[in-house]
């Protein structure tokens, strides 16, 4: 039997519910194309509402506190294993284009980082580095969103190569010299933008293997829409502002939750007992201020902009990821090639009174858009509210490749549900946070009707019924009414803790 492609695509930073085929405020015409083609699932879940935590999920099968990478500003140590060293073996070819974020911005001699400053704008040693790197025998990189001064890597690279020699003029100081107070429209012209060398390499690389006649894992890593929030024209203008929905607080609606969720809603918080490192934490600030230059509060036309700007950054990435979808079928190999395009976390836009991510694991957060094709093997047109996580990635394509599953892998197999044939493989999914060694340190367990997050070292929880509460307003964690319940979910939870031990190896002999 022909081994199947492998193409991963992945946004950073989406909400669930920013696909036009569900959503008719947006338009996102080749994701519709992909939906079309095979199951959306709707119960999709990270691992971890950050980058590198649930990065290095997808490809060790591990949740964050098995594999270490457990919060951003650690990496993912290089001893774990990864399952592009699985298709390696298996004679497959693999690459990674766009954000990998295994690794910190900072390096020390302990903890070596090459996506660390300076490294990452040493040109001369990314024109000669292209992996291997954790289990990719072919990465091309760069760490910016929008117009971030990380800017550099094989993306600055492709920059000068293009004729961009002036590419610094649109990213910020001290890489670049693009004025801060600039919001909105990113000045940099679409061909200069990384969804165009995203798009441009993954089907260089997609050609390529075409033409050796050997299968890939190819993970095709786009940066948007994660703010800043910031488009090109004439996408930073695709949306009218006034025709959107805008979420917002429900008043009352925190006040029987734990403390930082109030806290988010007040002009000046004191988050310094949650701040244990000194490092920054996500989240735990006002959310009544947005920043571009300077803090300056966020007033009903800022929360209306840049929900229009990030819905016209997911429609640019739509145009590219249109572009590799094209090359699949110019190449002939769209009915052998298994694509999945999904997130490594959701974001806030208003909900619940929030803005971008934290430590608040309502489904707008932690929920994924996930969609599965895989022509004449996966149903098309469907939909499915199996639970799947980001943690099952790795099995699940090892499985569909005919490939062994390392028993260290604690994510589960969903090929079968993926097939349409099995109805779940998985009752529940696990979010970890943590974010800080003690002070924040959280982990939730949702199921198919209720979710339970407990805080270590902390009485205060939360628990919402999904079902008779899909907004998460009302905390039943105190409820009397509702003790049994938080006793079984408790309960459960301990249970799926247990589930998810990594087991090495099986039981061989009775001692």
């Amino acid at each position: 039997m022909t081994k199947p492609n492998i193409l991963l695509i992945t946004s950073d930073q989406q909400h669930w519910d920013t696909l036009g085929y569900f959503n008719n405020e947006l338009r996102t015409p080749n994701l519709d194309r992909l939906i079309r083609s095979g199951t959306t699932f709707t119960r999709a879940y990270c691992p971890n509402p950050t980058c590198t935590p649930t990065r290095a999920s997808i490809i060790t099968g591990q949740y964050p506190s098995q594999h270490g990478a457990w919060t951003l500003g650690t990496k993912l140590l290089e001893d774990r294993h990864c399952v592009g060293e699985d298709f390696s073996a298996a004679g497959y070819r693999t690459a990674l284009v766009g954000k990998a974020h295994f690794q910190p911005l900072a390096s020390t001699d302990q903890y070596p980082s090459v996506e660390a400053y300076p490294i990452l704008q040493d040109l001369d040693k990314w024109k000669s580095f292209h992996g291997p790197f954790y289990g990719f025998e072919h990465v091309e990189l760069t760490r910016n969103h929008t117009n971030e001064a990380h800017v550099g890597q094989h993306y600055a690279l492709w920059l000068e190569e293009k004729g961009c020699t002036n590419w610094r003029d649109y990213f910020l100081a001290p890489t670049g010299n693009m004025d801060p107070a600039i919001p909105y429209k990113w000045p940099i012209p679409e061909e200069y933008h990384y969804n165009t060398w995203i798009a441009e390499r993954t089907n260089a690389l997609m050609e390529q293997y075409k033409d050796e006649n050997k299968p890939f894992f190819l993970w095709s890593s786009f940066f948007d829409p994660h703010p800043e929030y910031l488009a090109p024209e004439p996408w930073d203008t695709m949306y009218d502002p006034d025709t959107l929905t805008i979420p917002s607080l429900v008043p009352g609606e925190h006040d029987k939750n734990p403390p930082h969720f109030g806290l988010t809603q007040e002009h000046a918080p004191d988050f310094s007992p949650w701040n244990e490192t000194g490092k920054g934490i996500h989240g735990y600030h006002s959310h009544h201020s947005y920043a571009y230059g300077e803090n300056k509060m966020l007033t009903d036309y800022h929360k209306k902009k840049l929900v229009a700007v990030y819905y016209g950054m997911i429609s640019l990435m739509d145009k590219y990821i249109g572009t590799i979808l094209d090359k699949l079928d110019e190449l002939g190999i769209a009915d052998n090639t298994i694509v999945v395009f999904t997130t490594d976390h959701g974001h806030f836009f208003g909900q619940h009174g929030l803005q971008a991510k934290g430590g608040f694991h309502y489904e707008d957060l932690i929920r994924l858009p996930f969609i599965v094709s895989y022509p004449g093997h996966v149903p098309a047109g469907a939909t499915s509210d199996a639970i799947q996580s980001l943690v099952d990635l790795a099995p699940t394509f090892l499985s569909l490749s005919g490939i062994p599953i390392p028993s260290a892998m604690t994510g589960v197999d969903q090929s079968l549900v993926w097939k349409g044939s099995a109805s779940s493989a998985r009752d529940h999914a696990i979010c970890e946070f943590r974010h800080e060694p003690t002070t924040i340190h959280q982990k939730t367990y949702v199921d198919k009707r209720y979710k339970i997050t407990v805080y270590y070292n902390q009485t205060y929880g939360e628990i919402f019924d999904l079902q008779e509460d899909p907004k998460e307003l009302i905390n039943l964690w105190d409820d009397p009414e509702h003790a049994a319940l938080k006793s079984n979910l408790m309960l459960r939870y301990i249970w799926a803790e247990l589930g998810k031990e990594v087991m090495p190896m099986p039981r061989i002999s009775g001692a």
